[in-house]
């Protein structure tokens, strides 16, 4: 698997500083990662849930988003410095990472990196990426205006950008097991479903969840939980 970027673990991992968590609960390690745009918030349904079924639930803002630091700071921003950040947040503990949108892009990511510190994954409205230049370009232009609606700094567009399609091209080597799940009105991302899970190289379920659209995680709380339960129960990951 050949990974364009690898030569970023050569620097040393940054502090949390600049980051806004939020702990949870306690036992094996859950991490919630959000879309663009939006902030550690929009697991409120997800987190203290599961801190409540023994797990320790981490919920952080990306850089530029919430609480987080939010420089106009070239090369502060990127996929590389997003896995940079997730690993100092788990410490390097393995982990189940739930992620939606750009979280679950993100996680997938660092399953790829780091396929021994990754349990198993729960994709939230989530797609692999663009293998077309073109795909990738219109996808760039689009996450321009979004920064600006979002009123983030213009350089942290690189948060979001596409630039190669290093994780849609290796969907293969991710073999832990996958929950896929989106919401029946998500036009955007229910058609990645089918996609992602004929590609992947391990165990994968997906739900599609009735009258609901990108954010399905906020607007069906209770049944994306039971999902993510019974797919942890079902390949025995659930607290002892």
């Amino acid at each position: 698997m050949s990974d364009p970027h690898a030569d970023y673990r050569s620097a040393p991992l940054p502090d949390l500083a600049h980051l806004h968590v939020e702990a949870r609960g306690s036992g094996p390690l859950l991490v919630f990662t959000h879309g663009g745009g939006d902030d550690a918030s929009t697991w409120d349904g997800q987190a203290e849930h599961f801190a409540e079924r023994g797990w320790t639930t981490l919920t952080w803002d990306l850089r530029g988003h919430g609480r987080s630091a939010a420089p106009a700071l070239e090369g502060y921003y990127s996929r590389e410095t997003s896995l940079a950040d997730l690993e100092a947040l788990t410490g390097g503990e393995p982990a189940v990472l739930v992620g939606h949108s750009l979280g679950g892009y993100l996680s997938m990511a660092y399953a790829l990196r780091h396929p021994g510190r990754v349990r198993a994954l729960v994709l939230v409205a989530t797609g692999p990426g663009f293998r077309d230049p073109e795909g990738r370009a219109r996808w760039n232009r689009n996450v321009e205006a979004a920064i600006a609606r979002f009123g983030m700094p213009a350089e942290a567009a690189g948060i979001l950008a596409q630039h190669d399609s290093w994780v849609i091209d290796n969907l293969g080597s991710i073999t832990v097991p996958v929950l896929q799940l989106a919401g029946s009105r998500d036009d955007r991302f229910l058609p990645s479903l089918a996609y992602v899970a004929g590609r992947l190289g391990g165990p994968v379920r997906s739900e599609v969840v009735a009258d609901a659209g990108h954010h399905v995680h906020r607007k069906a709380a209770a049944t994306v939980n039971a999902h993510i339960e019974a797919f942890l129960a079902e390949h025995d990951l659930l607290p002892s």
